[in-house]
C-alpha cells in the first residue's frame, strides 16, 4: 500500500482500508483468477472468491495499485445484458514480466512471458548447445537480460525448462539423454547463479520441459478446464508426458514421475538410451519417423521441424504415410496404457504427437478407445496443445507463483 494520505474523508478512508484487510488473503486467490481468464469481470471475482462486492472492488484495486491489472471502470454493457455492467478485469499488458528460458536438444530460446502466459518479447533461438550446462545457462541468461534492458520491464524471475527429469528437492537434471551434459548436473543452481551474476530480481527455478508445457495449457491452453489432465509431448528428441491432478502437477516424491518415454511399446523395436527395448522415447519422436519414412535427417533445421514438414507436405508419399501410421499407433499403445493406470478427463498432445493427431486422428483415437478400458466406455478427449512455446510459458508460471502466492509480499 502507499505510504500517501488517503485524500478521501476519514470515514471513508477507514472503511477501504478495512475492507482491504479483510481481503488481503485474497489478493492471491484473485491474482490467479484473472491470471488464468476465470474472472473477467469484478462480478465474476465476487462470486468466485465469495466475498462481499466491496471487498471485491478493493482487492481488485489493490492488485491495480501494484500494477498487476487493469480495472475497467466504464465498459460497454453486453447486448441483451440487464441492469450495471461489471467492471471489467484484465491483466496489465505493461506489467512486470518473468524471464523463461528452454534448453533443447537443438539449441535454447529466452523470452519475457507476462501475466496471463503473455509472451512479451523472445530472443533469436541458439542452435548449438554447450556440452558445459555453465556456458549454455549463462548464454540464454544474458539474451534475457538484454530484452530486460531492451524493455525496461521488472523481472518478477526466472524459470527454466530442460529436456531432463529434474530430481527434487536438489534440481538435479538426471538423465539430459538429448544433451551432452553431465547426468546429475545441478541445473537450478547454477541457473540461479547465472541468473545473479545478471543482476537479475526475483527467485530462479527449474523443471522438466513437459511438465511446463503441461503447467502452461492447464492454466491458457488446451487443457483449461480438465481436473486430471495428461500431456504428453516429443519435442526435438525422446517423449515426455505430465499429469496436472486438480490443478497441480503431479511429480512424484521426488519430482520424477510420469516418465512415459519409457512405456515399451514395441517389444521387438529399437534400442532405447535407458537398455530397454522399444520404448516410446525411440519409437514416436521425431528421428523415429524419419528413419521409418526413410528420410536422412539434415542440419539445416530441427529434427522436429524437418518431421512436422515431412507429415504435413508430403503425407500423399506412401512410405510417408505408413511412417506416419506406424508412429501414431505406437503412441497410441502407450496412451492407451496411460489411460488405464491414470484414468484422465482429458489428454492433449504437444510437438510432433500434436502433428499425428492432426494427421489423422481417427486412427489415433481408435487405437486409444480399443486398447484401454476406459476409452471402449466413453472415449478420453485427446486433443492438440494449442500454445506457442508452452515449456517456455510453464517456466514463467514457475517464477510467477510466489506473486499468484502473496502479491504483496513478493513485490516489496
Amino acid at each position: 500500500m502507499s505510504g500517501k494520505a488517503d485524500p478521501r474523508p476519514t470515514g471513508e478512508g477507514t472503511t477501504s482500508r478495512t475492507r482491504l484487510d479483510r481481503g488481503r488473503g485474497a489478493l492471491g486467490p484473485a491474482l490467479e483468477l484473472v491470471h488464468t481468464g476465470r474472472a473477467p469481470t469484478r462480478a465474476v471475482l465476487t462470486a468466485e472468491l465469495g466475498v462481499t462486492r466491496a471487498t471485491a472492488g478493493a482487492v481488485a484495486a489493490e492488485l491495480e495499485a501494484l500494477g498487476l491489472i487493469r480495472v475497467d471502470a466504464r465498459p460497454g454493457a453486453a447486448a441483451g445484458s440487464q441492469g450495471r455492467p461489471s467492471h471489467r478485469l484484465s491483466v496489465a499488458e505493461d506489467g512486470p514480466v518473468a524471464l523463461a528460458a528452454q534448453i533443447h536438444a537443438d539449441g535454447f530460446r529466452a523470452a519475457l512471458v507476462g501475466l496471463g502466459g503473455r509472451i512479451v518479447a523472445t530472443a533469436p533461438g541458439c542452435e548449438v548447445v554447450d556440452p558445459d550446462p555453465a556456458k549454455v545457462l549463462g548464454s540464454v541468461v544474458a539474451a534475457g537480460a538484454e530484452l530486460l534492458r531492451e524493455t525496461g520491464r521488472r523481472c518478477v524471475g526466472a524459470g527454466l525448462a530442460v529436456p531432463s527429469a529434474v530430481a527434487e528437492p536438489e534440481g538435479l537434471a538426471l538423465n539430459p539423454l538429448h544433451l551432452a551434459w553431465p547426468a546429475g548436473a545441478p541445473v537450478r543452481e547454477i541457473f540461479a547463479e547465472q541468473v545473479r551474476a545478471a543482476g537479475l530480481d526475483g527467485p530462479a527455478f527449474a523443471a522438466n520441459d513437459v511438465n511446463l508445457a503441461a503447467l502452461a495449457e492447464h492454466r491458457h491452453g488446451a487443457g483449461r478446464g480438465a481436473r486430471d489432465l495428461l500431456c504428453v509431448a516429443t519435442g526435438h528428441r525422446g517423449v515426455g508426458g505430465a499429469l496436472v491432478l486438480d490443478g497441480r502437477l503431479h511429480t512424484g516424491s521426488s519430482g520424477l514421475a510420469l516418465e512415459v518415454g519409457h512405456l515399451g511399446v514395441n517389444p521387438d523395436g529399437r534400442p532405447c538410451h535407458c537398455g530397454s527395448r522399444g520404448c516410446l522415447d525411440v519409437e514416436a519422436d521425431p528421428l523415429a519417423l524419419l528413419t521409418a519414412a526413410g528420410r536422412e535427417p539434415g542440419p539445416e533445421m530441427s529434427l522436429l521441424k524437418q518431421a512436422d514438414d515431412l507429415i504435413r507436405g508430403q503425407y500423399g508419399d506412401p512410405r510417408v504415410r505408413t511412417a506416419t501410421e506406424q508412429l501414431i499407433d505406437r503412441l497410441g499403445l502407450g496412451l492407451a496404457g496411460l489411460v488405464n493406470i491414470l484414468n484422465p478427463d482429458r489428454i492433449i498432445l504437444g510437438g510432433l504427437h500434436r502433428t499425428l493427431l492432426e494427421a489423422d486422428p481417427d486412427r489415433l483415437r481408435a487405437v486409444v478407445a480399443d486398447r484401454s478400458l476406459w476409452g471402449r466406455s466413453g472415449g478420453v478427449p485427446i486433443l492438440a496443445c494449442t500454445l506457442d512455446h508452452n515449456s517456455l510459458v510453464g517456466a514463467a508460471e514457475l517464477a510467477w507463483q510466489p506473486v499468484l502466492d502473496d502479491p504483496l509480499g513478493a513485490l516489496a
